[in-house]
């Protein structure tokens, strides 16, 4: 049925923002649970994250605890996450480059301005900005995994 037809998947996606510890990690987790292997789906920040605890020191830090937890919440074990920047990047030629934050927006536009890659902004509120008990802590990182979810599922089918 043409009115069943979805758009075909792009063949490479990249999401960014700061410092691909939270709403990156997570959009990309994300995605890869919806579409599987269909394509190839990375992440990346603006800067080196420091390491969360003193067993990371040696090497790339590990995904925020509280994205690992809401994350698990949803069938995605997020502990194999080591974050990355733009350099560390293996290869760069994405299909399409969506950010997350303003900082990374800028830095996906430059990524792309020698590609035909598709980039997309959607501003995301970083959670970790949020205070108060552990709880209320974990409510923001839920607002921010679902909000990504249901565009996520927009964009690329679900």
């Amino acid at each position: 049925m043409v009115g069943d037809a979805r758009a075909p998947l792009p063949g490479a996606v990249l999401f960014a923002c700061n410092f691909n510890q939270v709403r990156s990690a997570m959009a990309e987790a994300l995605l890869k649970l919806l579409v599987g292997k269909e394509i190839f789906v990375d992440s990346c920040g603006l800067k080196r994250a420091l390491p969360l605890n003193e067993d990371d020191e040696d090497g790339p830090a590990r995904a925020d605890p509280f994205a690992e937890a809401v994350m698990a919440e949803v069938g995605y074990d997020l502990s194999w996450h080591r974050t990355k920047t733009f350099a560390d990047l293996e290869d760069n030629s994405f299909d399409v480059v969506i950010s997350l934050t303003p900082e990374a927006h800028h830095r996906s536009v430059e990524l792309a301005r020698s590609r035909a890659s598709d980039i997309e902004y959607w501003p995301t509120h970083d959670p970790t900005l949020t205070e108060g008990s552990r709880e209320n802590r974990l409510a923001a990182y839920r607002q921010v995994r679902d909000a990504l979810a249901k565009r996520i599922a927009e964009r690329f089918g679900g």
